[in-house]
Parts: C-alpha cells; structure tokens; sequence
C-alpha cells in the first residue's frame, strides 16, 4: 500500500529503504545469549563456568532492578570479560554468521528480503543487537547495520558498556533516523518498509510507510490487528 502522503506514482521514484529487525525477526531465536556461549568458549572458555549466575541477572531483570540495556552489559562482562580485541572478535562474529545463515534464519525472510532486494530496496537491519557480530550477519546477508553500538578503552578495545542509546524502542527510531541523517536522507526523500516481531518495534512501525508484524506472538498480533498492519511469517 502507499502511503498517504504520497500522490499514486511518486512514492516509487524515491529511493526506497526496507528495514528489518534482526532478533526473531530474520533469526528464529534471540541472539545475543548464542553469540556470548559462541564467542565465550572462543575468547574466553573459562568464563562459560559462570553461566548459572546469568539465571541472576534475568532474575534482577524480571524484578526490574536492572533494565534491559544494563542487563545487556553485565551478561557481556560476566561472559567474555572486561575487554575484547575488536578483531578478534569481529572474526568470530563472522563465523556465528555463517553459522546462523546455515540453519538460525527464516525461509520466509529470506524470501522477502530476496523480494526487497529485486525490487529496488535499499536493505537496512535496525537491531538492539550488539554491532560487533550483528554487522557481520548483516554484511552476510547484504544489509547495512543500525544497532547498539560498545564503548572502546583508550586502546581500541571493546568494552561491555553501550555507547549512547541501546537500539530497542523508541531509541531504535532516532537511531534510523540519526543514520538517514549521516546518509543526508531527509524523511520526504524515502519510502519506507520496516519489519519486525516485537511491540517494542511500534514507533518505527507506525513511521514506515509500509509496516509489517513478523513472526507475531499473542500482543503482536493483537497490535497489528489493531494498527491494520499486514501479518507475514
């Protein structure tokens, strides 16, 4: 469908962007946990010892004493330390992508981001993943990559702490918007579609153009219901 701010013919000669989320939207599971054991018995095989205390940390989130951004962070120092070699672990990301593209994705994503692409999209994954490893499955899937991005010591090396914004929620909008900006894409010179499987997606969703629920659980269902927005897979 077109969107109602434009006239039937011009929406088209603009250049178009298709923007998914990544975590059950493209994959079938949430990355982040595979990634940290992935990674950890890489970098870090002493560290997968102190996987029970994790059932803490989701306990002190599910008791909102920590939110979702911090909860991110300690799960990333409890596993794979207090700093990383960006290179190291960027080659690691590469094979938890090639790992993940092997049986971790949805056949029906991969359709439609074939279908995107074919017919003139720009591919854009906006994720609250982190960036080091989800750049490498966007690189391998043909994407640029919006997500959280990580502090750096004076030495380069990565840290567990996020650097601004965690790309999940209304932040995930400003960061799509930040990126169009450093793109020097205003909002009229686009067309949108955007993809996603989670509620906390909904202020993105309801910017696009074209919004599109994905795997929907109960909530997300009822929301797309609610908000007219097409179910796929």
């Amino acid at each position: 469908m077109l969107s109602a701010r434009f006239g039937l013919g011009t929406a088209y000669d603009m250049q178009k962007l298709a923007i998914y989320d990544m975590d059950k939207t493209i994959t079938r599971h949430a990355t982040l946990p595979g990634f940290l054991r992935f990674a950890g018995m890489r970098v870090a095989p002493a560290r997968q010892l102190l996987w029970p205390l994790v059932g803490f940390l989701l306990l002190g989130y599910g008791l909102k004493l920590v939110n979702r951004a911090r909860l991110k962070e300690l799960m990333h120092r409890l596993l794979l330390g207090p700093r990383q070699d960006p290179a190291r672990l960027a080659e690691v990301a590469e094979d938890f992508a090639a790992q993940l593209a092997a049986d971790g994705l949805f056949d029906a994503a991969l359709a439609r981001i074939a279908q995107d692409r074919a017919e003139g999209y720009r591919m854009v994954m906006a994720t609250a993943s982190y960036a080091y490893y989800a750049t490498a499955v966007g690189e391998l899937l043909g994407f640029e990559t919006i997500a959280t991005r990580s502090c750096r010591d004076n030495g380069n090396m990565i840290l567990p702490w996020i650097d601004g914004e965690n790309c999940y929620g209304p932040a995930k909008l400003r960061m799509i918007e930040d990126w169009l900006a450093a793109q020097a894409l205003a909002r009229d010179q686009i067309y949108v579609r955007f993809y996603s499987d989670h509620p906390s997606d909904r202020p993105v969703l309801e910017w696009a153009d074209e919004g599109y629920a994905v795997n929907a659980d109960a909530k997300m269902a009822a929301l797309a219901a609610e908000q007219g927005w097409p179910i796929l897979w």
